[in-house]
């Protein structure tokens, strides 16, 4: 009969301190969580389309022999300055030479022929027949003449502008065939800058407009020059269309082949802005939270532009609304906040 009395006793106590145990919980409750908040600032967003360029010459050209035949004299070297019509190779022209001199004698002696004929036919010895043979057969002297010339500048390797040589790959003595390369002549003076954009940005694109660029033998140094040329037509499986920009190369420092990468200022504006942590997101939407009356947070939808250091551009926050940056993963729409900095308030 103790025993039994002594566990009722014990169960009723701990019945008691079960209930006190249940009504201390409810009343701790989870405080709101610790957030902070800041009003929208205005912001200069800069809309800059970034590409990647290839680096071409001014002017390139590989010139390449029309004849058969045996390299006389190499007048050039590795890289070296040229000027225009500087001779840069002579391929044997012993026959041509011959040849023009014989087509030379012939033309002096068709000529004089026919300074006598003519002067017979004044006196009227001679008839108009007489005449036009021998001026035919002075202008067909001439036309070999020309013929040989035009042989031995076949021969005569000339730079067809100012520029610089290749690398030389062929030495005296050897015979080089028709339409095998002797020489590449580049004018480097200015940059060709081939580069695509995508369609998106064609609007913002015009001849005249300023570019900057950066070679990666050069870190940190930009290259400014200029767009020339806008392709008319767009390639259909890039949806990109291809510009050129010229680009001043003083020193020759910037070879062709070389790859650039390219900024290309469309617009700047002043807007809204917002730390990019603030934007949280839900499919294709996207939303901030502002701190609303009663210190509660509240969703709001926006719309969303440029991104420059950290802040992106938005649209739709209310006027003078307190948007959440800090400890945003932690909040829901209609939950009361603690606003850091308010007394004895902490950073989140």
């Amino acid at each position: 009969m103790i025993g039994r009395t002594i566990r009722i006793a014990t169960l009723a106590g701990l019945a008691i301190l079960a209930g006190c145990g249940s009504g201390d919980a409810k009343k701790k409750k989870n405080p709101p969580p610790l957030v902070s908040a800041k009003p929208v600032e205005r912001h200069r967003f800069v809309n800059i389309i970034d590409a990647v360029g290839t680096a071409k010459a001014n002017e390139q050209v590989t010139i390449a022999s029309s004849v058969t035949e045996r390299v006389d004299r190499v007048l050039f070297d590795d890289g070296m300055a040229v000027r225009k019509g500087q001779l840069l190779a002579m391929l044997s022209q012993g026959q041509e030479g011959a040849a023009l001199n014989g087509a030379l004698a012939a033309e002096q002696q068709a000529a004089s022929q026919y300074q006598r004929i003519r002067a017979i036919h004044d006196r009227g010895f001679a008839t108009k027949a007489q005449l036009d043979v021998q001026l035919a057969a002075m202008e067909s002297a001439r036309a070999a003449a020309a013929e040989a010339r035009a042989q031995i500048g076949d021969r005569m390797i000339r730079a067809p502008f100012a520029g610089y040589t290749g690398l030389r790959n062929i030495s005296a003595g050897a015979v080089v065939s028709a339409g095998m390369p002797l020489v590449t002549v580049s004018d480097i003076t200015r940059i060709k800058l081939d580069f695509t954009v995508p369609e998106t940005g064609l609007s913002g694109l015009k001849a005249g407009q300023s570019i900057q660029a950066i070679a990666a033998a050069f870190p940190g140094e930009v290259f400014d020059g200029t767009i020339r040329t806008i392709d008319p037509v767009i390639d259909p499986s890039s949806r990109a269309v291809l510009v050129r920009a010229i680009l001043p190369n003083p020193g020759a420092r910037l070879k062709p082949g070389m790859l650039l990468s390219v900024k290309v200022q469309l617009s700047e504006r002043i807007s809204d802005a917002v730390p990019e942590l603030a934007v949280t997101g839900e499919g294709a939407a996207r939303f901030v939270y502002v701190v609303g009356p009663g210190g509660k947070a509240k969703q709001v939808e926006i719309k969303t532009g440029l991104r420059d250091g950290g802040l992106i551009e938005v649209l739709g926050v209310p006027p003078k609304s307190k948007v959440i940056v800090e400890g945003v993963v932690k909040v829901v729409d209609g939950m009361k906040v603690r606003l850091a900095g308010a007394k004895g308030m902490k950073r989140p």
